[in-house]
């Protein structure tokens, strides 16, 4: 059998709406039923002190972010994207201001290590996952994803938008939708910072 043909990039073909304009079968449709993904539910960041994966039910998880992205109805606050592949839901980037991001806040190394600035600036907003439905990865849907956040953000009001990408591919299961260099840069974000080795910090400065 001979090598096998390259996936057909679908970037161009992928429509990113507000994910308040998603279902809620919609998101879970893209998060599945097994994997770090459908453990997640996107609340990495979103639990509050002393809560984890283990005190929080799934259920409760996929609550909070049907809660969070507002799904299913038409007011401007929303907790990331949905990206559609004509009718099919394929993919998930989580963006909003950075203070919302109660774990991040709090968080030591990534992406504060050698920073000195406010935490609770809401004019900071950033990215922290990068979510492609099985079956549709690696042919572009993260890279539609990314620049459709940098437009998102820039129209909400945004100072700064920051990412957090792996360096050396992402081995840890944390590590596995929080994008890659390559991604971030193509849709226009330079890097500013390099917390750990794995881990780089990634902006673009909407400032007039």
């Amino acid at each position: 059998m001979g090598p096998r043909a390259p996936k057909e990039s679908l970037e161009a073909e992928i429509r990113v709406v507000p994910a308040h304009r998603a279902s809620a079968e919609d998101l879970q449709t893209i998060f599945g039923v097994r994997g770090m993904g459908a453990i997640c539910q996107c609340q990495r960041y979103k639990l509050a002190p002393k809560e984890s994966f283990a005190s929080v039910p799934m259920e409760d998880r996929q609550l909070r972010l049907i809660e969070q992205a507002d799904c299913g109805h038409r007011g401007r606050q929303t907790s990331g994207l949905v990206g559609y592949l004509e009718r099919e839901p394929v993919g998930w980037c989580a963006v909003e201001s950075r203070s919302n991001y109660v774990g991040l806040v709090r968080a030591f190394s990534v992406p504060w290590d050698g920073r000195d600035e406010d935490r609770s600036d809401p004019s900071v907003w950033a990215i922290t996952c990068l979510f492609t439905r099985v079956g549709y990865r690696r042919q572009g849907v993260s890279r539609a994803m990314a620049k459709a956040a940098v437009k998102f953000a820039k129209e909400r009001g945004a100072a700064i938008l920051e990412a957090y990408p792996t360096v050396t591919g992402g081995t840890l299961p944390a590590d596995l939708h929080v994008g890659t260099l390559t991604t971030f840069s193509d849709a226009g974000m330079t890097e500013v910072h390099r917390p750990t080795q794995r881990r780089a910090v990634m902006q673009i400065s909407f400032s007039r």
